[in-house]
């Protein structure tokens, strides 16, 4: 005949050995609906590359610009959504832990006082050690703790993605601050133009050599220039003040550009198309997160069966009676009201959203690297021919004022070719700046760290 305590053991082994017969999933199956997107996945790009070697990292360090550097560095230390980000991650790593904990024992400590009531009676003392375990038998538990570490695994992509793109936005805003500021430098030099030509026509009219609509007309292109100057110094303001909050200081605007507008670098390896699926943080949280949806949905369909616990009970005064205060117990759902139906329905169409959201997100990457490809060529050829106009239409000008002081042409034609000058100016700078802009996303669409 068996003891207590040798039927309590025999049960543990029992237990343990059907533990041990338990299935084990591995990442490539949980993340196995991801599988048709990377198959439709095309071997190269559909835009014309010049470069498809390996994608390299430290992209923000190729516009060779150090202030931009610093700059970057500031914001992934100070920018409070980053910050924000990070504590979600901790949060994360934490509800992971908890999951885990799961499938171990519960330990408490027990005790009480001796004491005498009023009437005199005798109260009893002692303390106590008391273990309580859920068998892992069928490996729910185990399920739920994977999914929590497939989670937590998103959320730290999450972060990783948003450092990159803190990093490409400050970069863009830092170009844009640039492009102001010269711009305003091409504008000041455009108004010192006017102010001699309004000091020209004013003394011109005194002597009854051209008429007061002329001297108007330049007064009228004097005084648009001065309001475009301050248009452009609202502009700088604004700029200055999102580029501070982006890197966490206080955006009072006081925060200045660089004297020049940088070239674009040369061109960038870009790799194949698959390479991106490995590199791009939201790619790869988009692909953790099916997983956590597998082991999930996996977890609930392990409801029906029973659970067992097991309880252990030891008082410090009496080691000798450990063993029988051992206690095991089961627990199998027969009638939840369609409960557990209802919620593995929940986790099957969670796991399918899951899969739907990655094939999203993967195409979305793609639709990035295109567009940032197709732009570096379009935008290359589009300076090429803005610099030419601006050469022709600045030369025209030149010649054009030396054709209105000999009588040739008169001011309103000077100021047509001016204005045409002025105008290419500002498309050459503005396309100058996508060109940098579009470099920064196709970074940031070819996924892995700027740093």
């Amino acid at each position: 005949m068996y003891s207590n305590r040798q039927k309590f053991l025999l049960a543990l082994v029992i237990l343990l050995i059907l533990c041990g017969c338990k299935r084990n999933y591995s990442h490539s199956e949980a993340s196995s609906g991801t599988d048709k997107t990377k198959a439709a996945t095309p071997d190269k790009w559909a835009a014309s590359v010049v470069d498809s070697g390996t994608v390299k990292d430290g992209w923000i360090h190729d516009f060779k610009d150090p202030q931009l550097d610093s700059l970057v560095a500031e914001a992934i230390k100070n920018n409070p959504d980053l910050q924000a980000s990070a504590a979600r991650v901790d949060q994360a790593n934490a509800l992971a832990k908890q999951a885990g904990a799961a499938l171990l024992p519960t330990v408490g400590l027990g005790g009480q006082l001796a004491g005498t009531t009023a009437g005199g009676t005798s109260r009893s003392q002692g303390a106590g050690l008391g273990i309580s375990w859920e068998a892992d038998v069928w490996g729910r538990l185990g399920l739920g703790k994977r999914s929590a570490e497939e989670s937590a695994k998103a959320v730290q992509a999450d972060y990783e993605f948003g450092r990159q793109s803190l990093a490409a936005a400050t970069a863009r805003n830092w170009f844009l601050l640039n492009e102001i500021d010269v711009q305003q430098d091409f504008l000041e030099s455009v108004i010192g133009i006017l102010e001699k030509m309004n000091d020209i026509e004013e003394r011109m009219q005194k002597v009854g050599k051209v008429s007061m609509m002329e001297v108007h007309q330049v007064h009228a292109h004097l005084a648009s220039a001065k309001e475009a100057l301050i248009k452009s110094e609202q502009s700088r303001e604004e700029a200055a003040r999102s580029l501070e909050t982006l890197i966490g200081r206080y955006p009072s605007s006081t925060l200045k550009g660089a004297e020049k507008l940088e070239a674009t670098p040369p061109a960038t390896p870009v790799g194949q198309p698959s390479s991106i699926l490995e590199r791009r943080p939201d790619i790869i949280a988009a692909e953790d997160r099916v997983a956590a949806a597998f082991y999930a949905e996996k977890g609930t369909e392990l409801l029906h069966l029973p659970r067992f616990t097991f309880g252990a009970g030891a008082g410090i005064d009496a080691l000798g009676d450990a063993i029988a205060g051992l206690t095991a117990g089961i627990f199998a759902p027969l009638y939840t009201g369609g409960e557990i139906e209802a919620e593995i329905e929940q986790a099957t169409a969670i796991q399918k959203e899951a899969i739907a959201n990655y094939a999203s997100v993967a195409l979305n990457a793609f639709k990035e690297v295109e567009n940032a490809l197709a732009g570096e060529k379009l935008l290359k050829e589009r300076e090429e021919y803005l610099t030419q106009a601006t050469a022709d239409n600045k030369k025209t000008f030149e010649l054009a004022q030396l054709q209105y002081k000999v009588g040739k042409i008169d001011l309103f034609e000077l100021l047509a070719h001016q204005t045409r000058w002025i105008g290419s100016e500002m498309s050459l700078l503005d396309v100058r700046r996508e060109r940098l802009d579009n470099r920064v996303n196709l970074h940031l669409a070819l996924g892995g760290t700027f740093e």
